[in-house]
């Protein structure tokens, strides 16, 4: 008796211990994370897929970092995904991680993007068109080219072009600021007549408001060589598509026109009361044209057709 007893007990300890392992497991496998930086266009393109996720059963944030401890998050497995790897000027960054194999390239979310050195359009008018004409102004920029977050691969391209006199430039200085500020410090230049350099990239609202024109000039060891036209990627972790399988098809799904962000940012910009993340939601609802290809393929959590899953939390 006392044997049969024994086997009960143990028996009960091990389905106690199971069942505690798989309420583990699955807690830990609806987590998602992606890590975002503070460009507007990249935290809608992540608040939207946040969403998206919460809506399907997933526990998913938005982890807002820079470029740097986003590729580091993702290769230590800290974050699953990155929905802002502009290439090829975000090269020197995730190169790394990609060819280490712990961060996959995975997939493009938006084509014909754009991510270089701008000016506000009377700069241009005046003769600074190019990469090469930027010195033949120093004087009038002060020696200043404007950039965004420290540690931003962007800055680290101008860093790199005046630290090895590209173009000339050895004796300019960057400074780095936040996006908003930055693009208000321009705009306040441009009222006032003077000239700025600054980086400038799409989708943003900024090209909706600010007069501004693109320089030409680029090179393959600066913003690329087709004058700053970018590629926009997904990048996931290294397992994330045999772990999370799901999770994987609709990150390769969410795809974003240049349009669509523009449209969302412009949306918040006139009612500063809006989140980027509801404004993107409220575009979301309104184009079932783009959300239902999203989630083709793609479940809930627990394996029910995700695409009624997401209809049902937007009429919420």
């Amino acid at each position: 008796m006392m044997l049969t007893h024994s086997k009960r007990v143990l028996s009960v300890f091990i389905l106690v211990v199971s069942l505690f392992c798989f309420s583990a497991f699955a807690q830990a496998s609806s987590k998602i994370t992606i890590a975002s930086v503070g460009w507007t266009g990249v935290t809608i393109k992540t608040d939207i897929a946040v969403s998206v996720l919460q809506s399907l059963g997933y526990k998913a944030e938005n982890l807002m970092v820079s470029v740097p401890i986003a590729y580091k998050a993702m290769s230590t497995g800290d974050a699953d995904a990155f929905l802002g790897n502009w290439m090829p000027s975000m090269a020197t960054i995730a190169d790394k991680y990609f060819e280490k194999g712990t961060v996959l390239k995975y997939a493009i979310n938006m084509d014909g993007a754009k991510y270089t050195l701008a000016v506000p359009t009377f700069c241009a008018e005046a003769g600074l068109k190019d990469f090469k004409d930027i010195v033949k102004f120093g004087d009038k920029l002060d020696w200043k080219i404007y950039g965004i977050e420290a540690g931003n691969d962007g800055n680290e391209i101008i860093q790199g072009m005046i630290d090895k006199d590209l173009f000339g430039l050895g004796k300019f200085t960057l400074i780095p600021s936040s996006e908003a500020a930055m693009l208000s410090q321009v705009q306040g230049m441009a009222k006032q007549g003077k000239m700025s350099v600054f980086l400038g990239w799409a989708p943003h609202s900024m090209n909706e408001y600010i007069d501004m024109t693109y320089l030409t000039g680029s090179t393959g060891d600066t913003f690329g060589g087709n004058d700053g036209t970018a590629t926009i990627w997904t990048n996931v972790r290294s397992g994330l598509v045999k772990e999370q399988p799901n999770v994987a098809q609709l990150l390769k799904n969410m795809t974003f026109s240049i349009s669509m962000i523009n449209q969302i940012m412009i949306t918040v910009e006139k009612d500063s009361s809006m989140s980027l993340g509801d404004a993107g939601m409220i575009w979301v609802k309104e184009h079932p044209e783009v959300y239902k290809k999203w989630l083709e393929g793609v479940t809930t959590i627990d394996g029910k057709p995700g695409l009624s899953a997401f209809e049902a939390s937007l009429k919420n």
